[in-house]
């Protein structure tokens, strides 16, 4: 079996077909990867390709597609710095659409400039579809070609499963202790005894799912050793006081921020310490935050 064109620009209304049979695949069923890539790296550039040599013989077939990914990867992120600079942006929606809308416009130009060509001069191509499994081949020409097309399909078919199938992102919380300004500055380490002092206590909940946080709030004297086989000062725990417990539940996405404020009413070195549980295991620390007080 043979495909030729020449009087008929089919290699332009398969680019065409390709195009916009690929928006209800993005928009429709949110899948792309793969099947993108020819929009991508080689529909641009070979469109462009088209309309600047519409004659056959003015390239070779080898060297109209070496030129087509060559443009196409000047063309993309041409495409991107227009989107930026009209101040739309570089996202999914602008990009296919900006990349579908010059393959249309820039094709059709390549199209009309065929079409002005004589039949017998306009670009013509022949793909022999042919599989050599006649009588003329031997069994070993017939089985190695039945095993290299039945391998390229089970390739392409685990690279387009690998490249639709959902990827899974890092799950994780954000947990932190901001200065009373709202800043990762200014904590409150020198205090008067008995004088108030404040933080904030922020949790982000990045897990994919809806979690039941528990904050608890640590009071724990410390005073500074020197350790003689280690030859440095070490913060060794003295007492410990629970302040506060309470809980939050966040849906995924959501913050969550609260002022607390509190007073040491003794005299010495006082470690704050801040401890994050996740759906009810206490057992395990999940995040951790904590400063240090010096109270006079």
């Amino acid at each position: 079996m043979q495909l030729h064109f020449q009087a008929t620009p089919w290699d332009l209304y398969a680019c065409f077909a390709y195009t916009f049979a690929l928006l209800p695949i993005f928009f429709g069923l949110g899948l792309g990867g793969l099947v993108a890539i020819l929009l991508v790296f080689l529909l641009p550039g070979y469109v462009t390709v088209a309309a600047i040599y519409p004659v056959h013989g003015e390239l070779g077939w080898g060297e109209r597609f070496a030129f087509s990914l060559v443009l196409s990867l000047v063309v993309i992120p041409l495409l991107g710095l227009v989107l930026n600079v009209i101040g739309i942006g570089i996202r999914f929606v602008p990009a296919v659409l900006a990349t579908t809308s010059y393959v249309t416009f820039v094709g059709i130009l390549g199209y009309e400039r065929r079409m002005r060509v004589p039949v017998e001069r306009r670009l013509a191509g022949r793909l022999n579809l042919a599989l050599p499994l006649g009588e003329e081949y031997s069994l070993l020409e017939k089985t190695i070609t039945v095993t290299l097309a039945v391998s390229v399909v089970v390739a392409a078919g685990i690279l387009a499963y690998i490249a639709a199938a959902p990827k899974p992102g890092e799950r994780f919380t954000e947990f932190y202790i901001l200065g009373p300004g709202g800043n990762a500055s200014g904590y409150p380490t020198a205090l008067n005894v008995s004088q108030n002092g404040s933080v904030i206590i922020g949790i982000a909940n990045h897990e994919a799912a809806t979690v039941n946080y528990t904050v608890r709030v640590d009071l724990v004297g410390v005073r500074i050793v020197y350790n003689a086989t280690s030859g440095f000062n070490e913060t060794v725990e003295v007492n410990r006081t629970t302040w506060s417990t309470f809980n939050i539940i966040l849906a995924d996405g959501q913050n969550w921020t609260q002022p607390y404020a509190f007073r040491i009413d003794a005299a010495g070195l006082w470690k704050v310490q801040f401890f994050l549980f996740k759906d009810g295991a206490f057992a395990y620390v999940y995040r951790r935050a904590q400063f240090y007080v010096r109270v006079t």
